[in-house]
């Protein structure tokens, strides 16, 4: 069987130590064999990791300017989570460590059941549950007048 394939999200970050403490907040392990000054290596899971790099260690991989997450939209990244209650609770625990809860509209189709944080850097993540039985018997359900 194929190992599954893993993503590691790079983010820019202007305070390591206070991204990192975030991060931990908010249920993720550092992993000290790929963190150091510039940089902290974040386990979500098995296959989701997160590099938290600092402005200058960022600028090493990309010719690009940094974009400010606070005021222009980078990426979308989203989790998808157990129940609705993991939904909260991520959001919950995004805000007492310093995030922002709900930075986009909450959503909630019955069959599936989102909402977001952003990080102290504005990185927006998305928190998703859906029932997938009942999400596909919505799509497939014939339109009514």
């Amino acid at each position: 069987m194929a190992k599954p394939t893993m993503i590691f999200v790079n983010l820019p970050v202007s305070n390591l130590a206070r991204a990192t403490a975030f991060y931990e907040a908010i249920g993720a392990t550092k992993n000290p064999q790929f963190s150091d000054d510039t940089a902290s290596g974040m386990v979500i899971s098995e296959t989701i990791h997160v590099m938290l790099l600092t402005h200058d260690k960022f600028r090493q991989f990309t010719p690009k300017a940094i974009a400010d997450a606070r005021t222009t939209s980078e990426v979308l990244i989203c989790l998808s989570a157990e129940s609705r209650e993991a939904v909260d609770g991520y959001v919950t625990r995004a805000k007492g460590a310093g995030g922002t809860a709900d930075p986009s509209p909450q959503q909630d189709y019955g069959f599936m059941y989102g909402r977001s944080f952003e990080d102290p850097d504005g990185h927006i993540w998305e928190v998703m549950w859906m029932d997938v039985e009942a999400a596909m018997k919505a799509q497939s359900a014939p339109a009514t007048a």
